[in-house]
């Protein structure tokens, strides 16, 4: 399957890896997890299928946020339209984690 065929009929999904402050664990919880601020956040945009939040079971600290759009066009047209929500919230999340990194972009199979 192309590149090209993909982005029309395969979902768009994104990875994040966090390392949490620990002292931070409720408030990250809270704005990562169901019905936190991100997924609130994505919600309000068409496309958007689900967020999971996964900790590690032998890092209590660390955890993983799966990110799933119908398309890569759905969530490129979230990021354009939400892009000032998306960086304020960015933002207000930093202190909660120490550590932030994107583990890639998928095609969900």
């Amino acid at each position: 399957m192309t590149s090209e065929e993909n982005e029309l009929t395969a979902r768009y999904v994104y990875v994040w890896a966090f390392l949490i402050a620990p002292e931070h664990r409720a408030e990250f919880l809270r704005a990562y997890g169901p019905g936190g601020a991100w997924e609130a956040l994505f919600q309000r945009a068409d496309g958007f299928v689900g967020t999971l939040l996964l900790q590690d079971q032998a890092d209590p600290n660390r955890y993983l946020t799966i990110d799933r759009w119908r398309s890569a066009a759905a969530h490129a047209a979230f990021r354009a339209r939400f892009a000032a929500n998306y960086e304020a919230l960015d933002r207000a999340c930093e202190r909660l984690t120490t550590q932030e990194q994107s583990l890639g972009e998928y095609w969900e199979r």
